[in-house]
């Protein structure tokens, strides 16, 4: 039996060493409710292949294998769509149990998928309190607000005096001409999903149906929003006159009192209106989530059914990229408001659309503009008032839909009208407004006896929108018309609408066309993207222009037409196909290759935008806009800097492919600003090799970021019963930081805030960050800020003064062999989402420097020359995320290095001009596989509890050597970090194994030491040449 000694010495010694190789499972900790035992629920849509009556759905998955697991059950809905059959089911999951029940269920036969029940809400994210929070619900457009909330020049006489000239919206489009026919919506089923109505309302004739899909147990609108919105389409009082008075109204009650909604709610209500043949339906909301997929393939299945919906784009104007969905789908009518002086509404919303960035195009949207300022309309029980808002413009259009359905006799009116009939209508009968772009008016001003005459007459065709695309004709074609076309440059994408009015579904026969008018129009190639099936009533049509080599030196127009055929299936008892030619006139204004030092590419390959990722804002003075939802594109939030480089001169390109798939030497300029991806390593080294030796110039706009500020930033979201967090700053830094790793440069994990002057150019930094690493020659400039990083890791937002006044370098200048860099800190002051003052003043010199090498005596004094290097070891340099799959979001990490169709067309789908190394994917350290159960919505922070029950948040610093590969962590198992199999076979076994066999072979020498002792003492005496036996 072993002795005291050698129990203690293995207790001590073997067993601890043994422990280090076993996982160590991390302590999981609810934070809303941490000493609670009570399960956590989350309640999600299970949609289905077919449709059933709920009972059956519910039997059918009590009956499979999920009905001998705890942990799920069915929640059952009591609305009106219970007496039909229906396509999805609510059920609670416990959260603990979520990854097992939702596997299990979206492996049933009949399941489509499992998503997260997602909520609206109209309001803003409300203040911080102790966390980010947000009320309940995703953001949605803002409520429309009364006459007194806008700033109004005149005296309010003056205002009441306008109003009165103006006298009602009706009368502005002439709705009385249409009465006097005879035409007042009689028969039109019109259905206004809002806040419901009461039914004895005096100003409506006839209201036949409310319903309440909300949990509140109340048919009535108490806000008052939904009562108006029904008085502008069908109100009869004298003085708030709606369209069509004698409309069909059918209420659907979708929010409650405290402007909340579930997509759930939702699908039941669009689903009712579906099953009792509702004609029109206007939804005075909006939202930037496009990826809530049960809410928009219910949207396409309801206009699918001859449903058609009319939707406001949303009141975040004048800022561009701010569609709200459903309205910037095509099959919807989106609806932008204009004043009574026929200008943008400032609150009105802009195009493009962003679901296509970064390898596309944004499509045209609105599609027409309405009044939506000052406009009266019925109160909450009688009487009439004046609100002002995309959701007041959005039912002016419905209450014309509503009169213009009602000119098609009854019997045929399902023949002829549909989504895209009607549409065409809108767009083709609209009056363009002078003074603005197409992605500020779409089609122009609604016309309602131009589309009068359309309708009445109208056969189905197809055809596509807009028509024209004259890039000469500024400024309706901005940004297009600012920048004309030359040879060399990255295609010059334009994604137009095709609305088939001749069915729901429907295809392109052949390939699409170009005809152009002369020789001259063959310098033009074009490549056709396009939908391979039109449905529902609507496809898309993108077009990727480049000018020919053989054009460099051609200066003159090129036009002609873009032809395709589409056809649809036989309709009714037709035995014949339906088909129609198509017609898109392109007029193109074309110049010769600028130099290289005019020309600038813009990197939009790895910007990160919401949805699907909470990527947070980057000014974090800005309180009721948490999201970086705008697109960051030359043409939507910084749209303003595009036209001030065109102005001096330069022109600009964008990339929406890596890094390789470009050719340096045609550029002066990379510009980088605000990105949030990672790069692939050919990325990092191709740059390298462009800078030193193609002599490329790289300016970096940055961001913040501070993982303790981003555990802060973080909101509890009731509906799914998690925590939201960033999966970034507002820039990924480390990622930034390896891009700069070959010219000594990177940025640190300050985030500062204060004003600053450059030779009498105020300026303000808005959440920017600090340089710490700058080579020796390189020139640096240095501020006095307020630093927030540590503050805000503690706290929840920044402070408007105090001490903690820091110098911190914020701009840096190098020459780097033959190109040049500049870096800068902060990209608020070129992003119109939340400027505060403009630095286009600075970028125009920093470009001076890096295109034509010209150094301004303002950056370029002496003093701010760097006499030694600027450095700070590597583990004090900001640190990736550990918590999060950022491969989810990523188009870099785990991905394929691929050119996309934004690039030269001989590059697409291959790798670009790649260095001459192994390619291999990006995967970033402490990144788990397959196995960790993240939703895109969601993602969850490990957190430890100290002594004092207080959340701490444990963060990795990854030390990463000149290859930028992350060296071994032979203790990861301890930080709950998981590297490839590889590298756990190699790295993380090696040493641990090897401390344990030199333990064991010492044990057994002290062992066989032991024993010979114990001999002794019994007179046994071993032989010194012998060797030690143990038996």
């Amino acid at each position: 039996m072993a002795s005291k000694n050698q129990i203690l010495l293995f207790s001590s010694i073997i067993l601890p060493l043994l422990l280090t190789l076993l996982p160590i499972p991390p302590r999981r900790t609810r934070v809303p409710e941490a000493n609670s035992s009570t399960p956590i629920f989350q309640n999600y849509i299970v949609r289905f292949l077919e449709y059933r009556n709920a009972e059956v759905l519910k039997a059918y998955l009590e009956d499979s294998r999920l009905g001998f697991l705890a942990g799920w059950r069915w929640i059952e809905r009591r609305n009106p769509a219970l007496a039909f059959p229906t396509d999805f089911g609510l059920v609670e999951v416990e959260e603990d149990r979520m990854g097992e029940i939702v596997r299990m269920m979206e492996g049933l036969e009949l399941v489509k998928d499992v998503t997260k029940d997602t909520s609206f809400t109209r309001n803003a994210f409300a203040n911080w309190e102790e966390v980010e929070v947000k009320k309940p619900g995703k953001l949605f457009t803002k409520m429309s607000f009364d006459e007194r909330a806008e700033n109004w020049s005149g005296g309010r006489a003056e205002r009441r005096k306008l109003m009165l000239d103006r006298s009602q919206v009706t009368s502005v489009f002439d709705a009385k001409k249409l009465w006097e026919k005879g035409y007042k919506g009689s028969k039109v089923k019109m259905a206004i999903f809002d806040t419901g109505i009461r039914s004895d309302h005096p100003h409506f004739r006839n209201i036949k149906e409310r319903t309440n899909w909300t949990n509140e147990d109340t048919l009535n609108d108490n806000l008052g929003h939904g009562t108006f919105v029904a008085g502008v389409i069908a109100g009869e009082d004298p003085e708030c006159l709606g369209f069509a008075p004698d409309v069909e109204i059918y209420a659907f009650r979708v929010f409650t009192d405290a402007q909340v909604s579930y997509t759930s709610w939702f699908l039941d209500a669009f689903n009712y209106a579906i099953a009792i043949n509702m004609d029109v339906l206007n939804l005075s909301i909006g939202g930037p989530d496009y990826l809530d997929f049960p809410f928009v393939e219910k949207v396409w299945e309801l206009t699918a059914n001859n449903v058609i919906m009319v939707s406001a784009i949303g009141n975040d104007g004048p800022l561009y990229g701010t569609l709200n969905n459903p309205a910037d789908q095509s099959d919807v009518i989106g609806v932008g408001g204009i004043d009574y002086s026929d200008q943008i509404a400032s609150f009105s919303s802009r195009g493009m659309s962003t679901w296509e960035i970064p390898h596309g195009y944004g499509r045209v949207k609105p599609d027409v503009v309405a009044y939506g300022r000052d406009i009266m309309g019925s109160k909450i029980s009688t009487g009439c008032k004046s609100l002002s808002g995309t959701s007041v413009a959005s039912p002016v259009v419905a209450g014309v839909v509503c009169l213009l359905v009602s000119v098609i006799p009854e019997k045929s009116r399902k023949d002829i009208l549909n989504p895209a009939s009607m549409k065409q209508a809108l767009v083709e009968g609209a009056s363009r407004l002078s003074g603005h772009n197409i992605y500020e008016q779409g089609a122009g001003k609604l016309n309602l006896l131009e589309s009068y005459e359309i309708l009445k007459n109208y056969q189905p065709r197809a055809s596509i929108f807009p028509s024209v695309l004259d890039y000469t004709d500024c400024p309706y074609y901005w940004p297009f018309c600012r920048q004309a076309l030359y040879a060399g440059a990255m295609p010059v994408i334009f994604n137009a609408t095709i609305l088939n009015g001749m069915g729901v579904v429907g295809y392109i026969s052949g390939s699409p066309m170009w005809e152009p008018f002369d020789e001259v129009g063959n310098l033009l190639s074009i490549h056709f993207k396009y939908s391979d099936v039109i449905w529902p009533w609507t496809g898309f049509l993108a077009l990727h222009m480049q000018i020919k080599e053989e054009g460099s030196l051609f200066s003159g127009i090129i036009e002609g037409n873009i032809v395709i055929n589409v056809f649809s299936p036989p309709h009714g008892e037709e035995d014949q196909q339906r088909s129609s030619r198509c017609v898109l006139h392109l007029k193109l204004k074309v110049i010769p290759t600028p130099p290289r030092s005019k020309r600038i590419l813009w990197d939009q390959f790895h910007n990160i935008k919401y949805p699907p990722g909470y990527i947070p804002r980057d000014s974090l003075d800005v309180r009721n806009d948490i999201l970086d939802w705008h697109g960051d594109h030359l043409h939507t939030n910084f749209n303003m800097m595009f036209n001030i480089l065109h102005d001096d001169g330069y022109y600009i390109e964008t990339l929406g492919s890596p890094l390789t798939c470009f050719d340096a030497r045609q550029y002066g300029t990379l510009l980088m600003v605000d990105l949030e991806d990672e790069y692939f390593p050919e990325e990092i080294e191709k740059l390298k090799d462009d800078v030193a030796n193609l002599g490329l110039g790289v300016v970096i706009f940055s961001e913040w970021y501070n993982v303790g500020y981003m555990v802060k930033m973080r909101f509890f979201d009731d509906n799914t019963r998690s925590w939201w967090t960033p999966i970034t700053g507002g820039a990924n830094i480390p990622a930034i930081n390896d891009l700069l790793s070959p010219f000594g440069i990177a940025f640190g994990g300050k985030i500062l805030n204060g004003d600053f002057s450059i030779d009498g150019e105020q300026s303000h930094y808005a959440s920017g960050t600090d340089i710490v690493r700058f080579p020796e020659g390189g020139y640096i400039h240095s501020f006095r800020f307020q630093d927030n990083s540590d503050y805000g890791s503690m706290q929840n937002m920044l402070p408007t003064n105090g001490l903690n006044q820091v110098e911190s370098p914020i701009l840096g200048l190098a020459e780097v062999s033959k190109g040049r860099i500049a870096v800068y800190g902060d990209s608020n002051c070129l992003d119109s989402s939340h400027m505060v003052t403009n630095c286009y003043w600075l970028l125009k010199k920093i470009l001076d420097f890096t295109n034509l090498n010209i150094r301004d005596s303002i950056l370029f004094p002496d003093k701010a020359k760097q006499r030694h290097p600027l450095h700070i070891d590597d583990s004090m340099l900001p640190s990736r995320r550990t918590d999060v799959n950022f491969s989810m979001y990523s188009a870099v990490s785990e991905k394929e290095l691929m050119c996309h169709y934004d690039s030269r067309s001989e590059l697409w789908g291959k790798k670009g001009f790649i260095p001459n190394f192994i390619t291999t994917n990006r995967k970033l350290p402490g990144y788990h596989n397959g196995n960790l159960e993240i939703n895109s919505s969601n993602t969850t922070i490990p957190q430890w509890r100290n002594e004092n029950n207080i959340a701490i948040t444990i963060t990795r610093t990854v030390d990463r050597n000149k290859s930028g590969r992350t060296p071994p962590d032979f203790l990861s198992f301890l930080n709950r970090e998981e590297l490839d199999m590889e590298s756990k076979l190699s790295g993380q076994w090696f040493l641990p194994a090897l401390v344990v066999l030199i333990t064991c072979l010492l044990l057994l020498i002290f062992w066989g030491m032991q024993l010979r002792r114990k001999r002794r003492r019994r007179g046994y005496i071993v032989p010194r040449s012998s060797s030690i036996s143990i038996v």
